[in-house]
């Protein structure tokens, strides 16, 4: 008999009651070291002060008025936005999915309103992820996410990541733009070339397309800076946010230049939930923490700490590990066996993490980790290394 509970995940028997920083606590007293944090979404950790004081206060007052009304902090938080990136105007939605598809329709969209009705694909990239909805699952192209569902939405074309030779020669009459993850997070924990994502918009730029961002688990300070399409030095004309954006509560936003964004006029486009008070008072409550002076830079110094950590593992432990990948606090370790097994051996030795394509283990922490966390958990993964070690070199290690 199917559970009252859909069974669409398969979850691992763990129930946590309370959490504190990056530290999860199970009601029977367990504690973990939280290095998925949601899925790359819980950006300040857990029972962050300011946060809680922010969604409390907000909720006391009134969680929900629909956008038939003006929301003031919704005004607030895409003012705060617009001052702090490329865009000029911002929707705000329920989820990252949710907020591809109205990247999707920007795109398409401001073609049309130019001129140009005849363009309306949008080319993508292998292992990229953007979502589970029909048109995002077309966009991401895994057969794995596509089997059962009939017929692929139309209007998504796929080339090799970091390949500007096959991106230039998939460009057609039918073209609107690209779309692209500075760093692919379920497809493997794959950074684009900075070089690469710089030719995206000067290709962009030379044949008419809409250059779009797929930022929704890399973004919000997850590398170091906001965002992580700024260590290029470049800027999308449109881009996607989630996850992080609102710290564990759900929300997500479309940021975009208003050569895009006017053309979704009334009536274009919509949201029941999206920007409500009590998601925009989480979101700006993050934003406090994120833009406060030094903060994303010492997320880099962290980062940076975790990832010559990494690679020490990868020296260390060979037969498990083939590399560390990654940047800022979304990496990974390329495994040498099931990723699977690397992930449940790091389970049972208190650290929490994601898997990834390509058999990677994806770690994604809160941003507010300290080193000490940083030491316990690179601690974990060694002891839960020695787990998954070749049973020879595991006898000759003893």
């Amino acid at each position: 008999m199917i559970s009252a509970l859909m069974p669409t995940y398969s979850r691992a028997d763990l129930a946590f009651e309370r959490g504190e920083g990056a530290w999860l606590y199970t009601a029977d007293g367990r504690r973990y070291l939280d290095f998925g944090a949601g899925i790359a979404t819980s950006s300040l950790g857990h029972h962050n002060a300011h946060l809680i004081a922010a969604i409390t206060e907000q909720a006391a007052r009134v969680m929900h008025v629909s956008n038939l009304y003006r929301v003031p902090g919704a005004e607030k938080l895409a003012a705060r936005f617009v001052a702090a990136t490329f865009a000029d105007s911002v929707f705000f939605c329920n989820s990252g999915a949710e907020a591809n598809e109205g990247m999707v329709k920007m795109i398409r969209r401001a073609q049309y309103e130019t001129g140009h009705p005849e363009r309306y694909r949008v080319i993508c990239f292998d292992g990229a992820f953007h979502g589970r909805t029909l048109a995002m699952l077309a966009a991401t192209n895994n057969e794995k996410y596509l089997k059962g569902f009939g017929p692929v939405v139309d209007g998504f074309d796929h080339v090799p990541f970091n390949n500007l030779n096959a991106l230039r020669a998939a460009i057609g009459p039918q073209t609107a733009g690209i779309v692209i993850e500075p760093v692919q997070g379920e497809g493997g924990i794959r950074p684009a070339q900075l070089q690469f994502l710089r030719d995206l918009r000067s290709t962009c730029d030379e044949f008419g397309l809409i250059l779009g961002m797929d930022e929704v688990q890399c973004g919000m300070g997850r590398t170091g800076k906001l965002f992580a399409h700024e260590w290029a030095g470049i800027a999308p004309d449109v881009m996607s946010i989630a996850k992080g954006i609102a710290g564990g509560f759900p929300m997500g936003a479309i940021l975009a230049t208003e050569a895009v964004a006017k053309w979704l006029v009334p009536g274009t486009h919509g949201t029941t939930f999206g920007g409500n008070p009590l998601a925009c008072a989480a979101a700006n409550a993050v934003l406090d923490v994120v833009l406060a002076p030094g903060f994303l830079a010492e997320v880099d110094r962290r980062a940076r700490v975790l990832w010559r950590a990494l690679e020490g593992l990868v020296a260390e432990y060979p037969s498990v590990f083939e590399e560390a990948r990654g940047a800022g606090l979304i990496l990974g370790l390329k495994c040498a066996v099931p990723a699977g097994e690397v992930q449940a051996a790091f389970t049972a030795e208190g650290l929490l993490s994601v898997t990834a394509g390509e058999n990677v283990v994806r770690l994604v922490p809160p941003l507010v980790i300290t080193d000490a966390d940083i030491a316990d958990a690179v601690e974990m993964m060694r002891r839960g290394a020695r787990r998954c070690l070749p049973s020879q070199a595991q006898v000759a290690a003893k």
